[in-house]
C-alpha cells in the first residue's frame, strides 16, 4: 500500500502541469487575507485556502510596462532598459527568453488575455494567441454616454476618474476578459495538452469604473483617509511627485506641487474618499471576475492539473504620503499581493520570506521541470512553497527613473543618483519597526550614516540574502 501511494505521488509530480497566471493592474495588498477586513473579496479569500500567500512580495519597478517586462523575463530593470510604463521587451531586449516563450518552446499552448505585457503584441512570437477586449466607447472604458462624449471632446481632462452605473459585469473590459478566459479553459480542456493561460485584469487601475453593485458593498460613511495622508517629515523632493491622477476632471491642477511640499488634503476630503471608494469597488469587481475563472477551472475538472499564480504589477497610493500614484519608492507602491497554489504541494499558509517578482520565472520553470535561462536573475520560490516557514530572503530591490530602493523588515532606504555622474542627490531612510507608515525620513541624521553606506552598497551590488 505504501509503495502504491509513493508511486501515485511520483506520477502526479511528473505529470505536465498547466499554469493559470492571473495578474491585476495597480492592486496593492488591500485584501482580507492581508488584514484589510473591510474589503469584500470572497473569491481571492477562498483561493488563499490552499495557496501559499507571500506577505512580503515586491515588484522590481512600480510602473506597468517595465514591471511586466521584468516579470516575464525574470530580469531586473536598470537605467538602460525596462524603464518606463511604455516598455516593450521586443524593443529593449528582443533576444530575451520570456517564461511564455520557454513554455511555448516546450510544447505548451500559451494564451495572453487582457493586459499581460503593456504593449499588446510585445514578444508576439512567444504566444500562441494574444487577445484584448474592445471597450464600448473608448479605451479608458467609460460606458456612460455623457462621459464618453466628454472624453471624445477633451480626453482625460473631460472626465471624472470614476464611474458608477447600474450595469452588467460584461459591460466593462474585465468582465469580457473573464468570459474569454472561461471559454479558453473549455477549449484547452478538450485539447488535453499543457497550457499557460495568462489573464490580465485591468482594474483597479484608474479610472475607477465598476458596476454600481460593487460600489454598494461599501458605505461611503465608512471610507477613511489613511493616517499618513501628508508628505513625510523631511521627505525628499524626488519622492513627492505624482502625475497620473492630475489629468482628470475635478483635480486641482496645482496639487502635484502642493504634494511635494507636504500640504494637507490637497484634494477635497469628500472627493478623496470618493476616489478610495471607487478603488475598493474596483477591487471587489475584479475579485468577482477572478472568481468566475477559478470556478470554471474547478467545474471543468482542471484544478488538480493546474498551477495558479495570482499577483499584481505594482501597488497604488490612495493618499498615503499625500500621493495618488505609483511610480515611486514607498512600500505602498511596490508591495503587492502574491499567492501561489500548486496541486499536491501547497496548503493554506503564509510566508514572511521576501519575494521579488523576478522570482516568478524560475519558480514556474522549476515547478514544470524546465530549466530557466542563465540570464534570469530571480530565485525560485519552490522551497518556500514546500516549507512556508522558511525565510530564504530578507531584502528586496525596486527602482524607478533615477531612484533605487532596498527594503527589509527593519528599514526602507531609497536613493536617487545622477544619470551622468552617478552622484547621489536625494535619499530617504525609514525605520519600519518604529515608523511603519514611513513618515519620518532619517537620512539626514549623522547616526544613520554607516547604515546608509551599507544599504547603498547593497543596492549597487544587488546582493540578496
Amino acid at each position: 500500500m505504501l509503495f502504491f501511494f509513493t508511486t501515485l505521488i511520483t506520477a502526479q509530480e511528473t505529470k505536465p502541469q498547466n499554469v493559470l497566471f492571473i495578474i491585476v493592474d495597480d492592486l496593492r495588498p488591500v485584501l482580507p487575507t492581508y488584514g484589510a477586513q473591510h474589503i469584500v473579496a470572497p473569491n481571492i479569500t477562498n483561493f488563499a485556502n490552499d495557496a501559499v500567500q507571500f506577505n512580503n512580495a515586491f515588484v522590481n519597478i512600480p510602473t506597468c510596462g517595465a514591471s511586466r517586462a521584468s516579470i516575464l523575463t525574470g530580469i531586473r530593470p536598470t537605467k538602460t532598459y525596462f524603464k518606463k510604463f511604455t516598455t516593450s521587451i521586443s524593443n529593449d531586449m528582443p533576444d530575451a527568453i520570456t517564461f511564455p516563450g520557454l513554455l511555448k518552446s516546450n510544447g505548451y499552448t500559451t494564451i495572453s488575455n487582457g493586459k499581460i505585457s503593456h504593449n499588446r503584441n510585445d514578444m508576439k512570437h512567444t504566444w500562441s494567441e494574444i487577445w484584448r477586449p474592445k471597450a464600448r466607447f473608448n479605451d479608458p472604458d467609460y460606458i456612460d454616454e455623457a462621459s464618453s462624449k466628454a472624453f471624445d471632446a477633451e480626453g482625460i481632462p473631460g472626465v471624472y476618474p470614476f464611474e458608477k452605473l447600474e450595469t452588467s459585469d460584461e459591460s466593462y473590459k474585465d468582465g469580457k476578459i473573464a468570459n474569454k478566459a472561461i471559454n479558453d479553459l473549455k477549449k484547452l480542456k478538450a485539447k488535453d495538452a499543457p497550457f499557460l493561460l495568462a489573464v490580465g485584469f485591468l482594474k483597479p487601475h484608474l479610472p475607477f469604473n465598476a458596476p454600481k453593485k460593487y460600489w454598494d458593498y461599501y458605505d461611503a460613511e465608512d471610507i477613511k483617509l489613511p493616517p499618513n495622508n501628508t508628505f513625510p517629515e523631511n521627505g525628499p523632493r524626488s519622492a513627492g511627485n505624482w502625475y497620473e491622477l492630475v489629468n482628470y476632471k475635478g483635480i486641482p491642477k496645482d496639487v502635484e506641487g502642493a504634494a511635494r511640499n507636504g500640504a494637507l488634503h490637497t484634494l477635497d476630503e469628500d472627493f478623496a474618499k470618493q476616489l478610495i471608494h471607487g478603488y475598493y469597488a474596483c477591487v471587489s469587481y475584479t475579485d468577482a471576475q477572478i472568481g468566475k475563472v477559478l470556478n470554471a477551472l474547478d467545474e471543468l475538472g482542471m484544478r488538480d492539473d493546474t498551477i495558479v499564480i495570482f499577483t499584481s504589477d505594482h501597488g497604488f497610493s490612495l493618499m498615503e504620503h499625500n500621493r495618488w500614484s505609483k511610480h515611486n519608492l514607498f512600500s505602498v507602491e511596490n508591495r503587492v499581493p502574491l499567492m501561489i497554489r500548486v496541486p499536491g504541494l501547497t496548503q493554506k499558509s503564509q510566508s514572511m520570506s521576501y519575494v521579488e517578482l523576478i522570482d516568478l520565472y524560475p519558480t514556474i520553470a522549476e515547478l514544470l521541470g524546465l530549466e530557466a535561462p542563465e540570464r534570469v536573475e530571480g530565485t525560485s520560490l519552490v522551497s518556500n512553497l514546500k516549507d512556508p516557514s522558511l525565510v530564504s530572503k530578507s531584502i528586496s530591490f525596486s527602482r524607478i527613473w533615477n531612484g533605487d530602493m532596498i527594503s527589509s523588515p527593519e528599514y526602507l532606504y531609497a536613493e536617487w543618483t545622477s544619470e551622468d555622474t552617478g552622484a547621489m542627490y536625494d535619499n530617504m531612510l525609514y525605520d519600519l519597526k518604529a515608523d511603519s507608515l514611513e513618515m519620518k525620513n532619517l537620512a539626514d541624521l549623522p547616526k544613520y550614516r554607516l547604515l546608509i553606506d551599507s544599504l547603498s552598497r547593497k543596492i549597487k551590488t544587488k546582493k540578496v540574502y
